[in-house]
């Protein structure tokens, strides 16, 4: 009983004896722990002890030295305090040296002013003491000169105003004379010296230009080697004429004149493919209606070679490379183109060297001037195509053409449809007349010649005071006799402007009129 009791119990009681043994371990452990933290902190504690007296004795210097150099910065900031105070003491002792001076400059110029003031009022009380004079004086003298003048309306028998009137009048006679001497003196210099300067200019500018003057008439009579030929160029019953006629668009006009035909159009350019066509079919010999066709065609396509290398040619010559193409084109048909028998295209030519050289001595833009005398026909080329005149045509086509506006403005001006804007068109004006206006340049028809010339004599004829009139040098020139009686020196003068102008604005004639106004007495006597 006793035996199994004590094998129940057993197993507890071991594990009794197992938690005793592991308390006593866990207390065992601790205390081994505690023992040896507390060598640890006492270590620890001994560690401190010694870094803390390190740290004091460190601090200790690091006092010593901050102090040592807050001592030394202190004497340096002391130093440099005295230094700029004693600068600026001698500054401020400079400023009141330089006052001091300033102050006896100003005490001296007090006292010449207080000098001059003084002077200044003996000067003013002198002046009005002399004011007083001169005003008692011009009383005196007005009192007197009234006396006078009543005096001399006594005497006269006019009055004031009637004898100022008359003073005036001989005044203004007096003056005018004077003026119209002065007038026409400086006039004189100034057309002389104008004269010679613009001699100058286009003397050398014509010089300088390099084109054929030479004018050229568009030929309109094809030479035959035989009159025989007529008839074949007529054809069996007229079908070859009708066929030249329907190809080129012009007329052929077969006369009694011997070896020759007219060639009749307003068109210049038909005119000259009907001209080569013809004279290519002569030499041929083969004169049908098949073979017209054929040379015509060829020979429209030789023009127009013709008229682009023209109008090529024409820019090379000028000096411009840079026109639009179709602007040389239309350039090259002026070469078929006559004006007054000059031919259009050389007139355009000599224009552009004219004026791109008149441009030069006068300091303006001679690409501008030359541009604008190369084109300020172009309008000619197509005038009997289109309609308007060959100026605006020209405006236009430049227009068209994206052309520069100054030179656009040339082409406008030249006939004076707008006022001038710019010297370059004014250049091309110039050159325009001188070209057209040079000798063996340009013909005019008998009837257009006769009419110029007794519309310039009726011009003149027609003021006061004119005796006769005579156009003379073909119209340069017109001479008038006034009456001495009605006119004097000066109002000849005057009446010569006067005849310009009204010529200037109701005539259209090339070049310049020369008006020579001429007024004479003549005393006559007869010896007994």
């Amino acid at each position: 009983m006793s035996i199994s009791i004590i094998g129940a119990i057993a197993p507890a009681i071991a594990v009794v004896i197992a938690l005793v043994c592991f308390v006593v371990g866990i207390g065992g452990g601790m205390g081994l722990y505690i023992l040896i933290a507390t060598k640890k902190l006492g270590k620890s504690k001994s560690n401190a002890v010694r870094i803390i007296e390190e740290a004091y004795a460190e601090a200790k210097t690091i006092k010593k030295e901050a102090s040592l150099e807050a001592k030394e910065a202190s004497h340096k900031y002391r130093d440099d305090v005295e230094s700029e105070l004693k600068e600026r003491r001698n500054e401020i002792q400079k400023s009141e040296e330089r006052l001091t001076e300033r102050e006896k400059f100003i005490e001296n110029k007090e006292l010449s002013l207080d000098r001059k003031s003084e002077q200044i009022e003996s000067e003013k009380k002198r002046i009005d003491e002399t004011k007083q004079k001169l005003t008692a004086q011009l009383e005196e003298q007005e009192k007197i000169k009234e006396d006078m003048l009543a005096s001399l309306e006594k005497i006269s028998g006019m009055s004031k105003q009637e004898a100022k009137a008359n003073l005036v009048s001989s005044m203004t006679e007096d003056a005018k004379k004077e003026a119209g001497q002065i007038i026409k003196r400086i006039e004189d210099e100034a057309k002389e010296e104008g004269d010679k300067r613009a001699r100058n200019i286009v003397a050398s500018a014509i010089q300088k230009c390099a084109t054929d003057l030479s004018t050229e008439m568009t030929v309109s009579v094809v030479p035959l080697p035989t009159d025989e030929m007529k008839g074949r160029i007529i054809g069996r019953e007229g079908r070859n004429i009708r066929a030249i006629e329907s190809a080129t668009g012009v007329e052929l006009i077969v006369d009694d004149t011997p070896e020759s035909i007219t060639v009749s159009s307003f068109d210049p350019i038909r005119r000259e493919i009907a001209r080569l066509s013809l004279e290519k079919l002569v030499v041929d010999g083969r004169i049908h209606p098949t073979r017209i066709e054929e040379i015509v065609e060829k020979m429209t396509k030789e023009v127009d070679k013709a008229i682009k290398e023209a109008g090529e040619k024409a820019c090379e010559e000028v000096g411009i490379f840079n026109l639009h193409p179709e602007i040389v084109k239309i350039l090259g048909r002026l070469k078929f183109r006559t004006s007054y028998g000059q031919n259009a295209l050389k007139h355009s030519i000599e224009t552009a060297i004219l004026a791109g050289q008149i441009a030069t001595e006068l300091g303006a833009d001679p690409v501008i001037a030359k541009r604008g005398g190369l084109l300020h026909d172009l309008g000619k080329a197509l005038d009997h195509e289109i309609e308007g005149t060959h100026v605006q045509i020209g405006v236009d086509l430049a227009t068209k053409y994206k052309e520069n506006p100054a030179v656009i403005h040339c082409i406008e001006a030249h006939h004076f449809n707008v006022e001038f804007k710019s010297v370059e068109a004014i250049i091309v004006q110039i050159s325009d007349a001188i070209s057209s206006s040079r000798p063996g340049a340009r013909r005019e028809s008998f009837d257009a010649y006769i009419k110029r010339l007794q519309q310039l004599e009726e011009i003149s004829n027609s003021f006061k005071g004119v005796d006769k009139a005579y156009a003379l040098q073909a119209g340069r020139e017109v001479r008038i006799i006034v009456k001495p009686d009605e006119i004097s020196d000066n109002d000849a003068m005057f009446l010569a402007k006067e005849i310009a102008k009204r010529v200037e604005d109701e005539m259209q004639y090339p070049g310049q009129i020369k008006v020579n106004v001429i007024r004479e007495n003549r005393f006559v006597e007869t010896a007994k």
